[in-house]
């Protein structure tokens, strides 16, 4: 049995998640969710409490069908990608192997349900979840920015920042925080990855977006996984190195 008063979370002792975790439905807009969010993985930092709780949403999304149960696997997902543990370094992936195999296949059959077809935001966050239970470093945390249609990452060679924007706005990159305003800053075109000359984790990526009808999540990764020119020195360098490099200092 877990000694959840031995735990804490963001505001405390855990002894409230039990029942949390008891009284929530499987609704977005259920406030129980909110209230755990807040407490179990709070603007991206986990607690002792937060691995405790693995368990208890593996069997919710269990117990719920693949519609259903996209709430407790995206709590899950975010606790398993965080690496700001101030209670502690632990190796979640050793501790609850079992949790994570489970997890990811509910994920998988969630990532099946139809009618993500028309939501491609939530397909994003349910594949970063995906790939935070199977363990891949920084873009379980980072993936779901595809949603964003911008990342923000320091040119290798000079420093400066760069938005990288692949959305609405067109597809550059700029120095310029606030292009969206029609700025004339300067924006220098992306150059994205050839589809077929993709590999490994960006290619799997690609490929799974590109099966499960996610083409305009399939067209992202390829300015994620593509080239950037820096819009201040112009050296032109790897998008997805950058994410990388930013998320390991």
């Amino acid at each position: 049995m877990t000694d959840w008063p031995q735990l804490h979370h963001a505001y405390g002792t855990a002894e409230d998640i039990p029942g949390l975790l008891d009284a929530v439905s499987p609704g977005a807009n259920d406030s129980g969710w909110t209230a755990l969010w807040s407490r179990l993985c709070h603007q991206g930092t986990v607690y002792s409490a937060s691995h405790a709780a693995l368990p208890a949403l593996r069997d919710l999304a269990r117990q719920w069908s693949p519609a259903d149960r996209q709430m407790p696997l995206l709590l899950a997902g975010a606790i398993a990608a965080s690496t700001d543990q101030p209670y502690g370094e632990q190796d979640t992936h050793a501790v609850y192997a079992s949790e994570m195999s489970d997890l990811a296949h509910l994920a998988e059959e969630a990532l099946q349900d139809p009618s993500l077809g028309d939501d491609p935001g939530t397909y994003v966050y349910l594949l970063a979840a995906l790939i935070s239970f199977e363990g891949v470093d920084v873009w379980g945390e980072r993936l779901d920015e595809l949603n964003e249609g911008e990342y923000e990452v320091p040119c290798p060679s000079c420093s400066t920042e760069n938005f990288i924007a692949f959305g609405e706005y067109g597809c550059f990159s700029t120095t310029d925080s606030m292009y969206m305003n029609g700025t004339t800053a300067k924006k220098l075109p992306l150059q994205p990855a050839d589809a077929f000359a993709l590999e490994g984790l960006a290619q799997r990526l690609h490929s799974r977006a590109l099966a499960d009808g996610q083409n305009d999540v399939a067209h992202k990764l390829t300015y994620v996984f593509g080239k950037a020119q820096c819009a201040e020195c112009e050296e032109v360098f790897s998008v997805a190195e950058a994410i990388t490099a930013r998320s390991d200092a």
